[in-house]
């Protein structure tokens, strides 16, 4: 009898648990079934951002940017936690998301209590006029009638980068009534619409506030503007950062993601009339206002990030430029701010060292291979003539946006009087031209037609114009260059050359009559 009852409950324990391991185990294999049979399967895996409603993020989290992100195989899911800084720097330490959003002081004041679990992988822009003190005339002309006032009461968000405005002002400028201590004179808000709120109301002498509400303030006629960020500079950083183990892991992702950020920007910057409709939709503001909020922010290219950023000096042999590293600068500038408004005792950067907050790597290789899409070709990838490589059409605002690397050295280009015809000395220039050309396979090229002085302004213009053209037409059909890579100009007399000390008449106007072949480049 015993037994029995002892063998059914064995068997009802064994059903139960086969029961238990279906039902743990079903989700799994439903889900693992729908990926192999959906274009899921496409999908290499999942990048988890987490950011705010800041205009300067609009990028991050535009439709175009999960399109993009798609396209490279990854699932982009961003998560708006309403500024959190600490609360995000908390969810990148336990690893809950993979990218995160900051301003370089926030970045420092929250991550250095989880032991700063990122990397600064980018600067995203900079706040130019989003941001700025406001307050009632009666109460202040200027910072310096601040000083010894002891009495003023203040609204602001606290913890937010318009927080930091208020510190670094209080330190730059030897204001620390801008940092009032007592709470009566100390008003916290919720936001800048907050602060706004209290100034209109006579509660606040003075508000730090974001746009759109520094324009709403300004409109009223006893208020002015102590100071804002469109007079600053590396004050109110953005910057992208990336969980540490995140990028070891999926590093794939991470190019990814600065990849497609990256085309996402230039295109906009290339459409500004796509920028503002696609904010309209998100935000459903107006034109005005959309357009006053976009004026207040500078986001950082590709280039600006690697040659003014992070020092990483891309096609600076050629171009002769020269590359900063002002994001560990900007580090450093903002610790000591923090410090000296009490925040830390000593600077929070781990060793006093910057560079172990930074990781140039991905900007790096990006630098050095290029995005694809734009200018370069997968003609050099694939070891053909690099002449010939092909290149996207581009209009003429996009020709004006391109930023020229220098003009090459070569022989004058002779023409005979009043002609555009090349003749054989002149296409022997041109083979020297093209052999140094081979050199620079990423750049477009711009040929620059001039004339004299003397004759008809419009007829020297357009002499010029088909001498340029002669130029380029040789280039194109001789050497195979693609026409969308050429760009020919004609300025007639109006952009004479200076005179050479000692130098005669004669030569100087024979040295007029040139053709120029400058290099420019695209900025992402």
């Amino acid at each position: 009898m015993n037994k029995k009852i002892t063998g059914a409950f064995l068997l009802l324990v064994l059903g139960a648990g086969i029961l238990i391991g279906i039902k743990l185990l079903l989700p799994g294999f439903v889900a693992e079934k729908q990926v192999n049979t959906s274009d899921a399967i496409k999908i290499k895996g999942k990048v988890r951002l987490a950011l705010d409603n800041w205009i300067g993020y609009f990028p991050l989290r535009s439709n175009e940017m999960r399109t993009l992100m798609r396209r490279e195989g990854w699932n982009l899911v961003w998560n708006d936690d309403k500024a959190n800084y600490q609360a995000r720097m908390e969810q990148l330490h336990k690893g809950k998301i993979d990218l995160a959003v900051a301003t370089v002081d926030s970045y420092l004041l929250n991550g250095s209590a989880v032991n700063f679990p990122a990397s600064i992988i980018a600067v995203l822009d900079e706040s130019k006029g989003g941001d700025a003190i406001i307050a009632r005339k009666k109460k202040a002309e200027s910072l310096d009638s601040l000083k010894g006032k002891n009495d003023l009461k203040i609204a602001f968000t606290p913890d937010s980068p318009s927080h930091y405005l208020l510190k670094a002002a209080a330190d730059h400028f030897n204001v620390p009534e801008l940092l009032p201590r007592q709470k009566g004179n100390r008003i916290e808000t919720e936001g800048s619409e907050g602060a706004l709120k209290e100034l209109l109301a006579g509660k606040a002498d003075i508000a730090v506030l974001w746009e759109p509400d520094v324009s709403r303030a300004l409109a009223e006629k006893d208020i002015i503007k102590l100071l804002g960020t469109e007079d600053t500079e590396r004050l109110i950083v953005d910057i992208l950062l990336v969980n540490r183990d995140f990028m070891q892991d999926e590093p794939e992702a991470v190019n990814a993601l600065l990849s497609s950020y990256f085309r996402v920007l230039k295109k906009y910057r290339d459409n500004p009339e796509l920028l503002e409709k696609d904010v309209r939709e998100e935000t459903g503001l107006s034109r005005k206002t959309t357009q006053t909020m976009l004026n207040g922010v500078h986001w950082a290219s590709l280039l600006e990030n690697c040659e003014k950023w992070f020092g990483i000096s891309q096609g600076t042999a050629q171009s002769g430029g020269q590359s900063r590293e002002m994001i560990s600068d900007t580090l450093e500038s903002t610790a000591a701010t923090l410090v000296n408004a009490g925040d830390f005792t000593s600077s929070p950067i781990p060793d006093q060292n910057p560079y172990r907050l930074l990781k140039s790597s991905f900007l790096q290789d990006l630098s050095t291979k290029g995005i694809s899409g734009f200018t370069r070709s997968g003609a050099m990838a694939q070891g053909k003539n690099s002449l010939t490589a092909p290149f996207p059409l581009l209009d003429a605002a996009a020709w004006e946006r391109l930023r020229e690397v220098g003009t090459l050295k070569i022989e004058p280009i002779i023409f005979q009087h009043g002609s555009a015809g090349l003749d054989l000395f002149a296409e022997e220039v041109l083979k020297k031209v093209v052999a140094r050309l081979q050199h620079y396979p990423h750049f477009r090229i711009v040929v620059k037609g001039h004339t004299g002085l003397r004759g008809d302004p419009e007829q020297n213009k357009a002499l010029s114009q088909q001498r340029a053209d002669s130029v380029a037409h040789f280039l194109e059909k001789k050497f195979g260059i693609d026409p969308n890579r050429i760009r020919a100009v004609g300025y007639g007399a109006d952009r004479p050359l200076p005179t050479l000390p000692g130098e005669s008449k004669r030569a100087y106007e024979h040295r007029l009559l040139r053709v120029e072949i400058a290099l420019v480049r695209e900025e992402f």
